[in-house]
């Protein structure tokens, strides 16, 4: 006994001496009992102040917009209307059992369906599938416009990039895809549809929503994900495409958005691979002055990533943006940097991530002078930090444009204009690696001034932290506002040409 109340008064002095005492003297106390401790020049922690509330103040300040900013965005080509709803009580009302998980490139039926759910949840990991048979597919559809709770929101990475950068007034968006009579109903006013681009009925995505800790027979989910399957042949087929690049001729945007590559998978090799050429084909029609951002999403076949990475698309554009699923799934379709790794296991580990974005903008983008390839920028997002890469003397205000896709992936999780400390946590890790391998430098996250930045060739890093929500009110389209909010405050230098 005489043991534990030594202890407890020693802990009690320590913790006098740390809110009472000099910071050296807390920068003492911080070693010895092995917590991190951050420069003292730039990090002053009073005892009413948290980590997450340094942070966000810190973001309060340091994030600002650039000098020159973009006046005129055209955003294409999916776009569909999402219905909502929780997976396993969608799921139990459609008499499926649990089981065990199964990935399905494809989904055939209720029992693909239920497999590759259990398959992601189980990993906390958000996904996006094809399912093949239109009557099944709609028979699933209506149950889930009546299940209880259920939520009708708009779809489609290019419309909710739309939707995002129409929150900024003076901004221009122009928004190309398979718009039916609900979604365009459901837009912002500020947004200009092309009336080919209006069609007589909606496509539909219908998103299984799951809880951080939810469980379904022996499957608990980590964190809270989504995963999304549809019938949707307009987008699977790009429709689109050809009337977006039409109509930039007269709409003159300074930058290009474009999504919807991934919806092309579910129709098939032989159909892919003709399509693909013709969506190349297209986009290579876009002036070389106007850069072009390329949102990915889920994928599962290799030669289909392969052709989008190596052959095709990803030359031809300016920047990517992407998550840890689709940044380790291109590793495994190019055979990168730590392609024998199946999955992530928890947090990406900063050093791979580093390792394969740099694989990237040098093999396939313009690290080196004499490149061809346009690929100059990487926008990663992953649930607890973000990562720009970026080549250098191309873009600038990427510290505050990480920051920013951070932001406002804090405030749309949790359903706030700001935010809210209470309701979120930080998961980034303190220290990490430039490298998973050699070299590599150890590097500290300072909340004060929550972007650390490293270099490795002319490749320059950006990560900041993201403060995480505790209780998500909303998944779907996080990447999207990320990459929208990344883009909007992010400036292309103007003495380079795409």
């Amino acid at each position: 006994m005489w043991r534990k109340a030594l202890v407890a008064a020693l802990l009690a002095l320590a913790v006098g001496f740390f809110y009472h005492g000099g910071p050296d003297l807390q920068e003492h106390i911080l070693q010895y009992i092995g917590l991190p401790n951050f420069p003292s020049s730039s990090l002053r922690l009073n005892s009413k102040d948290s980590l997450e509330h340094v942070i966000s103040s810190a973001w309060q300040t340091l994030i600002t917009l650039p000098t020159q900013q973009w006046s005129k965005v055209a955003v294409g080509v999916n776009a569909c209307v999402d219905v909502v709803v929780s997976g396993v009580g969608l799921l139990q009302a459609l008499a499926v059992d649990p089981g065990t998980g199964q990935d399905h490139e494809v989904l055939h039926s209720k029992e693909d369906l239920k497999e590759a759910f259990i398959h992601f949840m189980g990993r906390g990991a958000a996904a996006e599938r094809f399912f093949t048979d239109k009557e099944t597919f709609q028979r699933i559809a209506r149950a889930a416009a009546e299940y209880p709770g259920a939520k009708v929101y708009v779809g489609g990475n290019a419309a909710l990039i739309g939707q995002k950068l129409a929150t900024y007034p003076d901004l221009m968006v122009l928004l190309c895809g398979p718009v039916g009579p609900k979604l365009h109903e459901m837009l912002d006013e500020q947004i200009v549809v092309p009336p080919d681009s209006l069609q007589e009925t909606d496509e539909y995505h219908l998103i299984l929503e799951y809880k951080a800790g939810e469980k379904w027979g022996s499957t608990q989910a980590p964190q809270a994900n989504r995963f999304i399957f549809s019938h949707d042949v307009s987008n699977g087929e790009m429709s689109s495409l050809e009337t977006f690049v039409a109509s930039l001729e007269d709409f003159q945007p300074d930058l290009v958005v474009l999504s919807g590559l991934h919806m092309m998978e579910g129709q098939g090799r032989e159909l892919w691979e003709e399509r693909l050429k013709e969506a190349v084909s297209a986009i290579s029609d876009i002036h070389k002055d106007i850069p072009i951002h390329l949102e990915l999403a889920s994928m599962t076949d290799r030669d289909f990533m392969n052709s989008i990475m190596q052959e095709q698309v990803m030359p031809i554009v300016s920047s990517v943006g992407l998550n840890e699923q689709e940044l380790l799934f291109l590793s495994h379709a190019g055979e990168g940097p730590h392609a024998d790794l199946p999955a992530w296991k928890g947090i990406p580990d900063v050093g791979r991530v580093s390792d394969i974005l740099l694989w990237i903008l040098e093999e396939h983008g313009r690290s080196d002078p004499s490149s061809e390839a346009d690929l100059t920028r990487i926008h990663f997002h992953t649930l607890a930090y973000h990562v720009l890469a970026t080549v250098d003397g191309y873009w600038g205000n990427q510290a505050a444009a990480v920051m920013a896709g951070a932001r406002v992936a804090s405030t749309q999780a949790c359903g706030g204009q700001s935010v809210d400390i209470s309701k979120v946590e930080l998961r980034a890790p303190l220290e990490f690696h430039s490298s998973h391998t050699e070299p590599r430098k150890k590097l500290t996250l300072n909340p004060a001034e929550p972007v650390t930045v490293w270099r490795r060739g002319n490749v320059t890093f950006h990560l900041t932290p993201v403060l995480v929500c505790k209780q998500p009110l909303r998944t779907v389209g996080l990447g999207d506002a990320i990459s929208a909010e990344g883009l909007v405050y992010s400036e292309l230098k103007t003495q380079q040409s795409f």
